[in-house]
């Protein structure tokens, strides 16, 4: 029974929660970079206080780049259960059934690749852009 359950729910799950990880991380990076374009720097009085406003979301696109490859390799795990499944329900082994499904199982994989590639980028970008804001913000304080 759970394996049924795996095989109709549990592709949509992992590319669903993928896409949605994705989707985050694209939306938080670009929500970052227009604050960043119309942050005042030089009207915070607190550089800790500057550097929590800055800060704001960035682990949520870094926990979905560290945690994307994990949600694509679990959905392989699903994929390569289902194969041996079948394998073990039918009476003949027909190679090229079993390849297209394995193959169908690594693209969890790379979908989870797909996420977490991009936003350890967003990440980096964003966490240099604010050692820069806050390295200004200490330039502007020493005058």
């Amino acid at each position: 029974m759970e394996i049924e359950l795996i095989k109709i729910y549990g592709e949509y799950a992992v590319i669903g929660l993928l896409a949605f990880m994705g989707f985050l991380s694209l939306w938080f990076w670009i929500e970052r970079l227009i604050f960043f374009k119309t942050v005042d720097i030089y009207k915070y009085q607190n550089k800790k206080e500057l550097e929590i406003d800055l800060t704001k979301h960035i682990d949520i696109i870094s926990t979905c780049g560290s945690n994307a490859p994990y949600v694509g390799l679990l959905g392989t795990v699903f994929g390569i259960m289902l194969t041996f499944y079948m394998m073990g329900q039918s009476d003949g082994m027909d190679v090229n059934a079993i390849m297209s499904s394995l193959a169908l199982a690594l693209k969890a994989t790379a979908m989870g690749l797909v996420v977490a590639i991009p936003a350890i980028i967003f990440t980096n970008h964003l966490g240099r852009r604010v050692d820069v804001l806050l390295a200004k913000w200490d330039i502007n304080d020493e005058k």
